[in-house]
Order: C-alpha cells, then structure tokens, then sequence
C-alpha cells in the first residue's frame, strides 16, 4: 500500500511538472513573442502618410479588399485586419501569367474603394505589378504594405499612396503591420538608411494607437499561466451541461490578452465554437443599444431626463404611464410589471407558416404573426398594465420597450437603423445588430433554445425573448446578436469615455453620467448595472472596483467593465440550449471567470 501511494505521488509529481513546464513554456514564448513585436515596431517605418491616411478612418464609408502578392503570411495578415473591419481577400503570385489575369483581378476588385497591398520585394520586381499599383491608386484609396529588402523601395518612387515597409517577412511582422494600418498599434520608425532619392535616411511618420490592439497577456504584464483557471471553469461548464458554447474576452490597457472559444455550438452538433461565433445577447441589448441611442439623443438635445414619457408617446398620455420621467424608465423605477407574457394570448389565427402580405412578421422558421398585432394587442396591453410602488426598484423589461419608442420618435429612424449609422458601422462592429440570419449564414450563429412551447423549433439566429420575437426580432430590451470582438470594440470605446479610432462618439462627462450609480434607491447607472455593495458574494465579482459597469443576459451573457483596472471582462454563452437551465448561474460560472482575471492581474502587480 505504501509502495502504490508512492508510485501514485510520483505519478502525480510528473503530471505537475509537465503541466508546469508547460506553462512556463507558453509563458517564456510569449515573452519572446512581445520581444519579437518591439523589434518589429522599431523596424517597420511608415511613409507617404502626409495626408494621414494611416490609421483608417470613416470605417462605414470603406470596402475593403486584401491583395497579396507573394507573401506567404497573408492567413495571418487577413485574419487581423478582419477583427477591425469587414476585409475581403484576393490572393495572387503575379499578374505577369496573361493579361486576362490583370483584366480579372480588376473586375473582382471594381466594388471596393480600398485596397490594402501586400507585397513582397521579389513580387514588385514584376512591372506588371508595379502598373496594377501605380493604376488603382489613381481612382482608390491603396495602402501597400511591402516586405524584404530595403532597397526595392526606390521602385516605389512614383508611388504616393502611404507604403508600410518592414524588412522582416513573418507572422509578428504580418500581425503588427495589420494592427498599424487601423491603428491597434502606434507607427515609430525610421529608415536606418536611404533607399532611394524619395525615401531617404530618418524617413517616416508617427501615428498614434486609435484602437484595440491583439496581443498575449504578457503585454500587458500578466503570465499567461495565471488565466489557465478560466480555461478549467469553462470546460467544468461544458462538462456539466451549464452551457454547450462559451465565448470569453479579455482586454487590459486596451489590448485584447484573452479571447477564446469554448465547446461546440450545442452538445449533439460538432461544429466548435470560434471566437468569431455570433451569440444572442438577451438583455446586453439594453445597454449595447438602447442605452447608446438615449445617450446619443441626451447629447443632442432631443431627449430630456427629466420629461415626462407622455411628451414623447402621444399615446401615453391618457394613460398611467404618462407622468413616469425618462429617467424612472432607464433606472427600472417606474414602477412597470416586470414583464408581460405576450406569447400565452396568442391565438391560431394570429399566425401562420408562410408569409404573406397578411403575416409578415417573421418570428422564427415557418412562424409568422399578423400584420398590425404588436399595435393591435401588445402595445395597448403594455399602455395599459398596471404600475407597483413608484418610486421602487423593479427590474422591467417593459421599460426598454417604452424606450424603443421614444428613441424612434426624437430620431425619427428605426432603433436598429439609428445605432448601426451611429456606432456600429463606424465602429467597426461588423457582425452586430438584430435578425442575424438575414446577413450571416447559420453556421456563424450559435444556436439558443429548442423551442417547445411557443414556437416549437430550434431558434438558431432568432431571438430567444418572446416579446422581442413577436415584434420582429428588434426591440429595446433583446434581439441584438453579436462576437466577442463586436462587444470588445464598442465597450472600449465608453471606457476610453466615448473616443475609439480617432473619433470623438460622446463627451466624457455623458459617459461618466450614466455609467455611474445614478438612484438612491439601487445600484443602478442610467441603463446600466452595476457594482453592488451589498453583495455578500460580490457582485459581479468580488474583486471588481467599485466603478464597475455593464450588464448581464438571460442567455448567459454579461459584459462588465472596470475603470479602476482599465478592464473589459466579456462572456458569451447559449446556456439555454437545449433548454433553460439554471446551472450557469448556480455553479457562479461567469463570477469564478471574472475573479481569475483579477487574481491574475493581482499577480501580476506583485
């Protein structure tokens, strides 16, 4: 017995000891890798950027292609401009095969208005290459991102679109250049030598870092090893059913040291769940857009505070709703019923399988309501309801629907239109809105509910909520889908107090004002959760600061930022497929991952 305890601690020291070497290799990689990412910044010189082209801006207003000619870490280069914006790529050995090829590439790349160029020095050397660059940059924005030798600069002297040359043709140099083109990273260097008349010895421009940048927890003074208990509370998750899918997020100091994907889209489908994956958001709806466009309107004076609901809703006005203030609305203190279940008082000839001009509203696959019902039935039940002890707290989704309206009415734009023009496009959120299956294929979508009771199918890119379902999937409390990255972008931006990409979204002090705790009577910001002192276990971490904001989901969702910490903490789930389930919440998933990452900072401070 004593033998086999000895062989069984042995057996266990090795299995530590790879685990820790393990680590501590991952750990010693990514310090090389940051090392590496200097040396690159110091070597990669950016110029013809006198009209400041360099970052990219006005994202909404780009079509971008990707060209590659000849660079063997084009994957790479791609898959980092697409975390920024929407980039399609073309790849190419040369052009010099036929004219056809000239004559094809050009018509591929006839719809966008920029192009970013990848080229290595032994490609440019190619006249008919050398013409295709000198030709687009004639009637399109090109940016030429040239690799190798310094020289073959001086084939480039009739060229004016800015050029980003780095000596170096690698993945870090592939992934730096990608960042510095939309400004995840800063430009800072300067020819060591001339390379031509045109590009002499100390040229180059600065640019400043405008946006989030993609790197490895060590950039931002963490161990990597630190963050491996996040990977253990997501897979006890998926183990015990909690959740099929899990996304998770991590950016520090502006960089994203942490995104991963965990699972697959349900526990009987194979597909594995990608970082880019897009999720139902529940209730991030609320502040992801809701709160925005109220912002937004508070900023432009068209919407007040302190006015009453019924100066915005006409129809409110000869109800009990039309003394409640903007501001009870967004602090949950109207005193609105929580919820109504519109769903139960639908009746057969309320809805049918196919679409017509009499039932276009879709609620999900082959489920299609009346025309007019949410103005015939839902609109005049919710005007209607009764009201609870004003002046209370009580969480309603009934408020945001009564928001939805006002933002519509002092916009005069439809919610999701208004926050897509004024965020999202801008932004660079590529795969966030409402009604994702009407621009993504289902496979980017992971799957929420098998529906059996309401609409008895699988709702995969539909909304789970009922109510937001019945009102065509966009409402002000649920239906916005979103990655990771989308949500990563937009919170950076109210962190940074309303500046991301060089432009200016609020003022500071709005941010300030409605992120902070704004009611005497909760912990509740203007549409924001927040840090609860009251919270035996600490909500939602612990170890959050008290100037912690966010917001959770019924899906299993929350996103959560901490100024104190310059933290975004994001974690996406389906942990109501295949059906409802309380696990997530009962096994505190979402708080455990969230203290890991403030041990992990701790840590990293000692």
């Amino acid at each position: 017995m004593k033998l086999n305890s000895t062989i069984l601690s042995g057996a266990a020291f090795c299995i530590f000891f790879i685990v820790a070497c393990n680590r501590s290799a991952e750990h010693r990689l990514n310090e090389e890798y940051i090392i590496e990412q200097k040396s690159v910044e110091q070597s990669t010189v950016l110029l013809n950027n006198s009209r400041q082209e360099i970052p990219l801006k006005d994202l909404q207003k780009l079509k971008v292609a990707s060209i590659n000619f000849g660079s063997a870490h084009a994957a790479v280069f791609d898959s980092i401009l697409n975390k920024y914006a929407l980039v399609t790529s073309f790849s190419t050995s040369g052009i010099k095969s036929t004219r056809l090829s000239q004559v094809d590439l050009n018509a591929n790349l006839e719809s966008f208005n920029t192009l970013i160029v990848r080229i290595t020095d032994s490609a440019l050397n190619d006249p008919e290459t050398l013409s295709f660059i000198k030709e687009s940059q004639k009637n399109k924005q090109v940016i030429l991102n040239l690799t190798g030798n310094l020289k073959s600069l001086a084939l480039l002297e009739q060229v004016d679109a800015p050029i980003i040359w780095s000596e170096k043709q690698s993945d870090e140099s592939s992934i730096f250049t990608a960042q510095l083109i939309f400004g995840g990273v800063a430009a800072l260097g300067r020819l060591s030598q001339e390379a031509s008349v045109k590009y002499k010895t100390g040229a180059g421009y600065s640019t400043k870092a405008v946006r989030l940048k993609y790197t490895v927890p060590e950039d931002a003074g963490i161990n990597v090893a630190d963050m491996r208990g996040i990977d253990k509370i997501a897979a006890e998750a998926i183990r015990k059913k909690a959740a099929p899918s899990i996304s998770v997020m991590v950016i520090k100091d502006n960089k994203v040291i942490f995104n991963k994907a965990y699972g697959t889209h349900s526990y009987t489908d194979p597909n594995t769940s990608k970082i880019a994956d897009i999720y139902d958001l529940a209730s991030l709806t609320k502040t992801s857009t809701t709160t925005l466009a109220v912002m937004r309107l508070y900023e432009q004076g068209k919407l007040k505070l302190d006015t009453n609901a019924g100066a915005y809703i006409p129809k409110a006005r000869k109800t009990n709703k039309n003394l409640i203030r903007v501001r009870d609305l967004m602090l949950h203190q109207a005193g609105l019923i929580s919820f109504i279940p519109f769903h139960t008082k639908l009746k057969a000839k309320d809805h049918q399988s196919d679409s017509s001009a009499a039932f276009p509203t879709k609620v999900a696959d082959n489920y299609y309501l009346r025309k007019g019902y949410f103005g015939a039935v839902m609109w005049p039940a919710m005007l209607n309801s009764g009201l609870t002890r004003r002046g209370t707290y009580i969480y309603s989704d009934l408020s945001m629907y009564f928001m939805k309206e006002i933002v519509e009415r002092q916009s005069g734009m439809a919610l999701e239109d208004f926050v897509q023009a004024q965020f999202y496009k801008p932004l660079g959120m590529e795969r966030a809105g409402f009604n994702p299956r009407k621009r993504f294929q289902k496979e980017m979508i992971v799957p929420t509910e098998q529906d059996t009771e309401f609409r008895k199918t699988l709702l995969h890119g539909y909304v789970h909520d009922q109510g937001a379902a019945m009102v065509g999937g966009i409402a002000g409390h649920a239906g916005l889908f979103a990655s990771t990255n989308d949500l990563g972008i937009l919170y950076q931006m109210l962190l940074n107090r309303g500046s991301y990409g060089g432009k200016q979204y609020f003022k500071p002090e709005t941010i300030d004002m409605f992120t902070a705790k704004q009611s005497s009577i909760s912990r509740r910001g203007l549409g924001f959760d927040r840090w609860d002192p009251k919270s035996k276990e600490g909500f939602p971490s612990k170890l959050a600061s008290s100037k912690t904001y966010g917001h959770t989901g019924y899906t299993g969702t929350c996103v959560w930022v901490d100024p104190q910490y310059n933290l975004i903490y994001i974690f996406l789930s389906n942990r109501v497929n295949p059906t409802v389930t309380n696990k997530l919440s009962k096994l505190n998933i979402r708080e455990r991952i969230q203290d890991e990452i403030y041990k992990a900072i701790l840590k990293g401070k000692r």
